[in-house]
């Protein structure tokens, strides 16, 4: 895709393709023949049909996990809203890239395909206490990128981020969408507290109170308060619809890039499960907004995609059961169970 603007991307909307209810009818109509009592499973038995639904086989599968991570750096760090400074992004992007990373062992665990994306590093986003974060190219290009991260095949993506201050950014996002206060949204990130946490909501108040009136829609939002990465996981999250790729949601920052396609239009994350919830308190409330409920919750708040990727051994064991059980009837048992 090479997009110049937003109102290219803002096209994409009306074309979203709708998930495949045949397959999701076939995996449910096996579930209910399994040796088990019905729904026994519990959300192990929606992740299969969530699963046949956006892939449009029965039974699914997830032989080509994808592990995108999207990584960009923000203007707003220099305000002091982290407890790290922003070189630390190019460092934890070696980190990874040498196998050295969390990400990186959960990816071996579940034999994954991880791929990281840097995304200008050099060129950090203005901060948006100041001016609107992005220019309105710059922005429909980072969404681009992140769709040419979609590649045909993969059978589930999961996305994640680094990127020093990118929870300033995603609470911003959240604000200016859901509204609320600074406060509501704004939680440690990478632990801060007493000043630095005020001067974080300070800054996430004052670019929300900027920009408000320049903010048409929830792409508007993110040009004016987000960041490269967190465009880019909207793009990749836009192109695996439009492909038919169920993805799977890392955390706070990962689910508040998505939650512009949500405001674009409700259904268009019906394709994204959200793998974990957050130890960040924003990731809670943006949750409920969305009406998404996480597949794992581990107190994580480390970002890479390790909470998607972690998700990826609960899609393995529903997948696993829905395939490997015997049916009543081969098991020679009666279908009624007390």
């Amino acid at each position: 895709m090479n997009l110049a603007h937003l109102d290219e991307v803002r096209a994409l909307f009306a074309e979203l393709p709708d998930g495949d209810d045949a397959a999701a009818a076939e995996v449910a109509a096996r579930e209910a023949h399994l040796i088990k009592p019905a729904g026994a499973l519990g959300r192990l038995e929606e992740l299969v049909g969530w699963l046949a639904r956006w892939q449009g086989r029965a039974p699914p599968r997830l032989e080509r996990p994808r592990v995108a991570v999207f990584a960009g750096n923000h203007g707003v760090a220099a305000r002091g809203v982290s407890a790290y400074p922003a070189e630390v992004t190019q460092q934890m992007v070696r980190s990874c890239i040498a196998g050295g990373a969390a990400v990186n062992q959960i990816c071996k665990l579940f034999d994954a395909d991880l791929r990281v994306y840097e995304m200008a590093l050099e060129k950090p986003t203005a901060d948006f206490t100041a001016a609107p974060a992005m220019a309105e190219g710059e922005c429909a290009r980072a969404i681009a990128y992140g769709m040419m991260a979609v590649e045909p095949g993969i059978d589930v993506l999961c996305l994640g981020e680094m990127g020093i201050a990118n929870t300033t950014a995603a609470a911003a996002l959240c604000h200016a969408l859901f509204g609320g206060t600074a406060e509501d949204w704004t939680g440690p990130g990478t632990g801060v507290s007493g000043a630095a946490l005020a001067r974080k909501r300070a800054a996430v108040a004052a670019g929300v109170a900027r920009h408000r009136g320049a903010c048409r829609d929830g792409l508007d939002v993110l040009r004016c308060l987000g960041g490269h990465e967190l465009a880019a996981i909207l793009g990749a999250v836009l192109a695996a619809r439009m492909a038919r790729i169920p993805v799977v949601l890392d955390g706070f920052a990962t689910t508040a890039a998505a939650a512009i396609a949500w405001s674009m239009r409700p259904d268009a994350l019906d394709h994204c499960a959200v793998g974990h919830r957050s130890s960040e308190p924003g990731h809670e409330r943006l949750l409920r907004h969305l009406g998404k409920r996480a597949v794992l919750d581990l107190d994580l708040r480390l970002g890479e995609a390790t909470g998607a990727v972690l998700a990826l051994g609960a899609l393995r064991a529903a997948l696993a059961c829905h395939t490997g059980m015997a049916t009543f009837a081969e098991a020679g048992v009666s279908g009624v169970v007390d």
